[in-house]
């Protein structure tokens, strides 16, 4: 259990596998940074943090498969030199040096890299950023809580790397694909709980990038709790949604949802809508969450896509 509640930890803090259990990071997504063709270039991360990058970063390394997703849509991915074990898209990345995992950043094989950028997160990175300074590279910490968080994200790797034109295509992109989707549901919010783990029962509440995209995709999260909480089976069972989303892996299993003990009282059960999403495009903070937003969209409205 323990190695799962750290990957569950990890994976609440915006990464690879799935959702957890602790820290959500500062949303600075009011505070783009301006388009920068010439270095040095300043920005705020979402750690409030004044970060100056005085030269364009030619050796980069990643430490959320998120980051990596965004350096890789601004194709970069040719100037990364050192990921997490977790980061598995694209399939490129496979042939890139692992520097530890997403818990536990190895400090000496990132050293080695020699990197002059260093993406990070918060939550359980945070303690490591002081450390990661210490190799002489500028450290930035990307964690958006928000679709307009993330477009702000994708603009501060844009800005720290001196691909702002390419960011502002990339962000550009997932705002016209999002407004194809929402311009396809007419109809009011529907109700829907998400499983991020099933025992013990977790799910993300209010302030959370997955109950912003459920909203973006014409859903209404019966949980209110804010952040990434446990949930009682009394309180789902009483909250009845109308739709029941999980992601699968390691720590969820939703193909038996049926089976367990009082889920068959749920009226998504009953009427057969329970829906498996792809955890990398909900739980990720990068370009790729638009494809989540499609697969929320079509469980909650399949008449508006021809489900």
């Amino acid at each position: 259990m323990g190695h799962t509640l750290r990957r569950f930890v990890a994976l609440a803090l915006s990464v690879a596998v799935l959702l957890g259990l602790a820290g959500c990071g500062q949303d600075t997504s009011a505070e783009k940074p301006a388009p920068a063709s010439s270095f040095p270039v300043t920005v705020k991360d979402d750690a409030g943090r004044s970060v100056t990058v005085k030269t364009k970063p030619q050796r980069i390394v990643s430490l959320a498969p998120g980051n990596t997703e965004i350096v890789y849509s601004l194709g970069i991915l040719d100037r990364v030199v050192g990921v997490t074990t977790y980061d598995d898209y694209p399939p490129e990345v496979a042939s890139v040096e692992k520097v530890g995992d997403f818990v536990m950043p190895n400090l000496e094989a990132i050293a080695a890299a020699r990197p002059d950028l260093i993406l990070v997160t918060t939550g359980v990175q945070a303690d490591v950023i002081d450390k990661l300074e210490s190799t002489g590279a500028a450290v930035v910490a990307i964690d958006p809580q928000s679709l307009d968080g993330l477009y702000a994200s994708i603009a501060t790797v844009g800005a720290v790397t001196g691909e702002s034109d390419a960011a502002a295509e990339v962000v550009r992109g997932m705002k016209d694909e999002l407004a194809v989707l929402q311009e396809a549901i007419d109809a009011s919010p529907v109700t829907c709980f998400v499983e991020l783990a099933q025992d013990p029962l977790f799910t993300a509440g209010s302030g959370t990038l997955i109950n912003d995209l459920i909203e973006q995709a014409g859903g209404e999260n019966v949980v209110t709790d804010e952040g990434y909480v446990a949930y009682s089976l009394e309180k789902l069972v009483t909250d009845d949604p109308e739709v029941y989303l999980a992601t699968k892996g390691s720590m969820s299993d939703p193909s038996q949802l049926a089976k367990r003990p009082g889920y068959s009282d749920l009226s998504a059960v009953k009427n057969g809508r329970v829906y498996i999403l792809d955890d990398n495009l909900v739980s990720r903070p990068g370009p790729r969450v638009i494809q989540g937003v499609r697969q929320i969209a079509e469980a909650l409205h399949p008449e508006a896509f021809g489900k």
